[in-house]
């Protein structure tokens, strides 16, 4: 069985994360002694990441010209896009595809025996490169990484229900109107749908729910499957060895005795990742419970100006981009805080309780099929700042930690193991297999 994955980053944010866990799960599993040929074919490297070698993965832009190549198309993309933005602050949440590779050709497109997509927006594929691979007949998934497939163009809809019948009227658009980009891009949307045979594989069943209720894809048939994590990796480790990783004291050492909150995202500043909340959540539990003084963690990309205002001391770890880091940032906090106000099956709650390490989160997304409430951490109302600092106030007062931190463990290894996800995607490869193109 041969699979090629395509991802327009390898390393680069959570979709990629999530599809490059899944390749090397697969790498590692039999069917019926049958080695899983797994092919990651990434659209371009990252300027972070560059090219790292691995196993199984192919990097469209292979030499100087691609690379400059593939940039040209990202820009194009945004180009594209620039004279209909509303704001620069939506410039990367709307993507037209109408820029890609064209894919047909290459080697390990050919040689596949199943396609299987992840998130391929930012100039990799275009809705027409996209038809010309499900023109080749071969059998279709596609994990559903966001909302972008059944939308107008936006990633997350922050609300509008417009996908549900048809896009217009587009909040992220300088000129919303009847006609405008999202329903340009919605029908043709409609027209590559109508003869494409597709599985979808949203990772959370709230991803699913909302698929289903827009008019692009419900003809098409769904299967839930979580995100994968190699649990020897993401583990528990000793409290200690995780303080020195980051060169933290350990609690008996700090005066004022304090436990670690974190919280983590690709990038501090997203809106949508709510770190507004957190800091307001702070506020209310230094009002509430003055007795407190939790230290706070940071990692990801850029520096909140609410830092400066919160009443307890932060640490800012900076991006963390190797396993060490992130497992070591895990196993230092008492809890991580996840305030997204829309979010799908997030890596950073799966890497969390897999170092057991409880969450506390809104309910959001699919936040509420990975926190079992008071068991492996905490769930708040969507938006309700009271509720959030409930939720510290629960975890930093909770008469036994361990045994918080245990649950979050043996959730992990329940939902998101390398073999339960690996084996579902493979029954459901070689089931499309033996029906060949049809669902």
């Amino acid at each position: 069985m041969r699979v090629t994955h395509l991802s327009t980053y390898h390393l680069f944010g959570g979709a990629a994360v999530a599809a490059n866990r899944l390749h090397r799960a697969l790498q590692k599993q039999l069917w019926r002694d049958e080695r899983i040929e797994s092919t990651l074919l990434v659209g371009t490297p990252n300027r972070l990441e560059k090219h790292r070698v691995a196993p199984g993965v192919t990097y469209l832009a292979n030499n100087f010209l691609a690379e400059q190549t593939a940039f040209g198309r990202f820009v194009a993309e945004r180009l594209y896009f620039l004279p209909h933005e509303r704001d620069p602050s939506v410039r990367f949440q709307f993507s037209p595809a109408r820029f890609g590779a064209n894919l047909n050709f290459h080697p390990a497109i050919q040689q596949a025996d199943v396609l299987h997509l992840h998130w391929i927006n930012f100039g990799f594929l275009s809705l027409s490169g996209l038809q010309s691979l499900f023109a080749l007949g071969k059998p279709i998934v596609w994990t559903l990484h966001d909302q972008w497939a059944f939308t107008g163009g936006c990633h997350y809809s922050r609300g509008c229900t417009h996908f549900q019948t048809y896009c217009h009227q587009c909040p992220y658009l300088k000129k919303p109107g009847e006609q405008d980009l999202s329903r340009q891009v919605f029908e043709q949307k409609k027209k590559l749908f109508a003869e494409a045979s597709i599985h979808f594989t949203p990772p959370s069943q709230w991803l699913a729910a909302e698929a289903q209720r827009g008019t692009l894809l419900q003809r098409f048939p769904f299967t839930v499957i979580p995100y994968a994590i190699n649990q020897r990796i993401f583990r528990p480790i000793r409290r200690a060895e995780a303080n020195t990783h980051f060169a933290l004291p350990d609690r008996h050492d700090n005066h004022t005795g304090s436990a670690r909150l974190l919280f983590g995202s690709a990038s501090v500043t997203d809106t949508r990742k709510g770190f507004r909340y957190f800091a307001d959540a702070l506020t209310l539990l230094h009002q509430q419970h003055p007795e407190l003084a939790p230290e706070i963690l940071v990692f990801g990309k850029g520096r909140s100006y609410l830092f400066d205002e919160l009443p307890y001391s932060v640490r800012h770890l900076g991006l963390l981009t190797s396993e060490e880091d992130i497992v070591a940032a895990y196993n230092a906090a008492d809890a991580l805080v996840v305030p997204s106000l829309e979010d799908n099956l997030p890596n950073t709650v799966i890497e969390a309780l897999a170092c057991g390490t409880p969450v506390v989160g809104f309910r959001t997304g699919g936040i509420p099929e990975m926190i079992d409430h008071e068991s492996t951490g905490f769930l708040a109302d969507t938006g309700s700042t009271q509720q959030l600092a409930d939720g510290l106030a629960f975890i930093l007062t909770h008469p036994n930690p361990e045994l918080l931190r245990q649950n979050a463990r043996q959730s992990a290894e329940a939902q998101f193991s390398e073999e339960v996800v690996a084996q579902q995607h493979i029954d459901l490869y070689y089931k499309l297999k033996s029906e060949g193109v049809k669902d």
